[in-house]
C-alpha cells in the first residue's frame, strides 16, 4: 500500500507537510496506471480521475477549501490554504455510465 500526495502547487505541498500528512510520495501529475488496490491518493483530481482511483480499488481523499471567487487561479500559501479551511475528505466516487 502506497500513499500519494497528488499536487504541483507549494503551497499544498507545505502545507500537507505542516499538517503532518504522512504519504509514500509527492507526485505532481497523477497516472492512474500507479494506482493498485488499497492504495491510498490524497489530493484535488478532477472527477473522471478519482472515478479511476476509486475503480482500481484505492481511497481517494480530496483536498477541500472553501475558497472565495477572488483567491481562483491563485498560488496559495500553506497559510491562506488553512484560512480557507483546508482539510481532507474521503469520497468514493463511482461512474455509473460509460
Amino acid at each position: 500500500m502506497t500513499t500519494y500526495f497528488v499536487s504541483r502547487h507549494p503551497g499544498a505541498r507545505d502545507w500537507a507537510a505542516e499538517e503532518g500528512l504522512t504519504v509514500d510520495a509527492v507526485i505532481d501529475h497523477l497516472d492512474p496506471a500507479i494506482i493498485e488496490p488499497g492504495d491510498i491518493l490524497i489530493g484535488s483530481l478532477p472527477v473522471n480521475l478519482a472515478a479511476e482511483v476509486c475503480a482500481r480499488g484505492a481511497r481517494y481523499l480530496n483536498l477541500s477549501l472553501d475558497l472565495p471567487a477572488a483567491w481562483r487561479g491563485v498560488e496559495l500559501s500553506a497559510e491562506q490554504m488553512r484560512a480557507c479551511g483546508a482539510r481532507v475528505e474521503e469520497y468514493r466516487i463511482q461512474r455509473l455510465s460509460t
